[in-house]
């Protein structure tokens, strides 16, 4: 009973994927939350050199929208591509997947 309960939870979710597509994802770090529901998520790629065969390592960052913002500094995140938000923002927050250890820092007065 239960094998068929997942197994049509799996046919819905993939009827559902085909009607919408399927959305491209990326995991960074957020860099920046300081904007109206908006954060600057930093994503690292390693790719290899093709005749050197050295590891490169290459970062870009993208805008996303956070409607909850719910995304601090330093918090490792999910973001989806989703339609054009702004000027710069074609993506949007999925998940926080882990929350950074750091402490806000406190102004001098």
């Amino acid at each position: 009973m239960a094998n068929e309960t997942t197994a049509a939870a799996r046919a819905a979710e993939q009827e559902s994927s085909r009607e919408r597509g399927a959305r491209q994802e990326l995991v960074g770090i957020v860099t920046s939350a300081k904007m109206e529901k908006t954060i600057v998520v930093k994503v690292r790629r390693t790719t290899q050199h093709p005749l050197y065969q050295r590891v490169i390592r290459s970062a870009k960052k993208y805008y996303a929208h956070d409607e909850a913002r719910e995304a601090r500094v330093g918090d490792t995140v999910r973001i989806v591509s989703t339609r054009p938000l702004s000027k710069l923002k074609r993506w949007r927050l999925k998940e926080v997947l882990a929350r950074s250890t750091r402490v806000g820092l406190s102004r001098k007065e």
